[in-house]
C-alpha cells in the first residue's frame, strides 16, 4: 500500500497534462491520478486515455461522462441571459470549466486525495476557473500548477521534455495548436494565431467549412424552445446532447459559427482565438428572436443591462459565486414564458431568424398595425407625449442648451 500523499490531476491526454504526471511524481513525490471529464470533446481524444494516463506514470484515470450535465447545468443558464463576451465569444471554453473543476473535485475526495492539479498556464484564464472552483468545493485541499513552478517555459520546451521521457505526444513543433473542444464549441489558439495580422490558415478548422464552399443553397430548420433553452429540432423533441450535435452538423455544413477574436484576458493580456460554435450560434439567433417576441419591454432591458455582469463572472471563473447563482434565479424567471419555435435560415457563413411563434406572444397586430386598430386611438398620444417631453422642455427653457 503506498503511503504516497495523493493528487488529482485535471487531465486531457493532450501536451501539457501529459508531460505533468511524471513531473509531479518526481518534484512533489505524489501519487498522480487522473481525471478527464468527457464534455463532448469526441471519441479520438477520450479513447483509450486510461491507458495513456497509465503508460505515463498515473495511479489511475477516470473519465466521467459530464456531456448532459455541463449542457443542462452550465450552457442553459448562460444562454438564457444570451451571455456573449466582448460581443462575439459564446464562452465555449469559460462554461466548461466548473463542470470539470466539479467533477474532478468529487474523485478527489473519493479517493481521499490531498491535492488538486491543473496544466493552466500563468497566461491564462483557466488557472483562475479551475482554482476558484477548487477554493469553493474543497478549501482544504492543496492546489498545484505547474506551469507557474517548472522549468518548462513554452509547448516547445514542454515537447522537449515529452521526448526526454519517452511521452507519446501529437503535438509538434511545426503545428502547436493549442484547441479546446466540447459539444458547444471548438477554440484554437497558438502557432500561426499569435500572429493577428494574419489570416488563419484553414487547415485550424475543424468544424466548419469555409463559408464560401458552403452549399449554394439555404438550409431552413425550426428549433423549438421551453422556458429559454431548446428542446426541440424540426418538431422532433431530443435529449440536449443529440440536439446540439445535430445543430452543430447542420451549421458546420453552412459555415456557421466562425469567430476570429482578439479579446483581453483576466490576466489583463490581450490574446488571438479563433472558435467554431456552429450550433451555438444557431441557438443564440433564434432565442433572441423569442426573447424579443416573448420578454416585456423592461424585462427585457433588465436582461440586457445584466448580461455583461453575468457574463463577466462565467469568463473570470466565478460561476460558484453567490451573485451568479442570484442571477440565474432572475433569468430563470424573466425567461419562463419564452416558450415556442423559429425558423432560421443557414446559409454561407450566416444562421438568420426568419419567423418566429409562441403560445406567450406579447405582439398584437391589432395595436401594431398601420391600418385601422380597434384597440388603439391615436389622439391618446398627444397628452403621452406631451408629458413624456416635459423634463427635457422645462430644462431647455430655463437653462438652455446647444441645440
Amino acid at each position: 500500500m503506498s503511503k504516497k500523499k495523493k493528487v488529482v490531476l485535471a487531465y486531457s491526454g493532450g501536451l501539457d497534462t501529459s508531460v505533468i504526471i511524471p513531473w509531479l511524481e518526481e518534484n512533489h513525490g505524489l501519487e498522480v491520478h487522473a481525471f478527464a471529464g468527457d464534455v463532448g470533446q469526441g471519441a479520438s481524444e477520450l479513447e483509450g486515455l486510461e491507458d495513456k494516463a497509465a503508460a505515463t506514470g498515473a495511479a489511475s484515470c477516470k473519465v466521467a461522462d459530464l456531456r448532459e450535465e455541463f449542457l443542462t447545468d452550465c450552457v442553459w443558464p448562460c444562454l438564457r441571459a444570451l451571455a456573449v463576451y466582448e460581443g462575439r465569444y459564446l464562452l465555449g471554453t469559460s462554461m466548461a470549466r466548473p463542470v470539470l473543476a466539479k467533477g474532478q473535485v468529487d474523485y478527489a475526495k473519493q479517493i481521499g486525495a490531498h491535492y488538486l492539479a491543473h496544466g493552466c498556464t500563468g497566461k491564462g484564464n483557466d488557472q483562475v476557473r479551475f482554482e476558484l472552483a477548487y477554493q469553493a468545493l474543497a478549501p482544504e485541499m492543496g492546489i498545484i500548477a505547474p506551469w507557474r513552478d517548472w522549468h518548462i517555459k513554452s509547448r516547445e520546451d514542454a515537447i522537449d521534455y515529452a521526448a526526454e521521457k519517452g511521452i507519446p505526444i501529437t503535438a509538434s513543433k511545426e503545428k502547436i495548436w493549442s484547441r479546446d473542444r466540447n459539444l458547444w464549441h471548438i477554440s484554437h489558439e497558438g502557432g500561426a494565431l499569435e500572429d493577428p495580422g494574419a489570416a488563419p490558415p484553414e487547415e485550424v478548422f475543424m468544424l466548419t467549412v469555409d463559408p464560401r464552399q458552403a452549399p449554394d443553397q439555404p438550409l431552413e430548420l425550426t428549433l423549438g424552445f421551453t422556458a429559454g433553452v431548446p428542446t426541440a429540432l424540426n418538431g422532433e423533441a431530443l435529449p440536449p446532447e443529440q440536439l446540439l450535435a445535430r445543430l452543430n452538423e447542420l451549421g458546420g455544413q453552412h459555415g456557421v459559427g466562425r469567430v476570429d477574436i482578439t479579446e483581453n484576458r483576466l490576466v489583463g493580456m490581450k490574446s488571438r482565438g479563433v472558435y467554431e460554435t456552429p450550433g451555438g450560434t444557431i441557438v443564440y439567433e433564434a432565442l433572441r428572436t423569442l426573447r424579443a417576441l416573448t420578454l416585456e419591454r423592461d424585462t427585457m432591458r433588465l436582461c440586457e443591462k445584466l448580461m455583461p455582469d453575468y457574463c463577466d463572472l462565467v469568463y473570470t471563473g466565478r460561476w460558484f459565486h453567490p451573485m451568479r447563482r442570484a442571477m440565474d434565479a432572475l433569468f430563470a424567471d424573466a425567461t419562463q414564458h419564452v416558450t415556442g419555435e423559429v425558423r432560421v435560415r443557414l446559409y454561407k457563413g450566416s444562421a438568420t431568424a426568419i419567423a418566429a411563434e409562441s403560445p406567450f406572444s406579447l405582439y398584437s397586430e391589432d395595436l401594431a398595425t398601420f391600418g385601422k386598430s380597434a384597440a388603439f386611438e391615436h389622439k391618446d398620444s398627444y397628452g403621452f407625449v406631451k408629458l413624456y417631453g416635459l423634463p427635457g422642455a422645462v430644462a431647455q427653457r430655463v437653462q438652455g442648451g446647444a441645440s
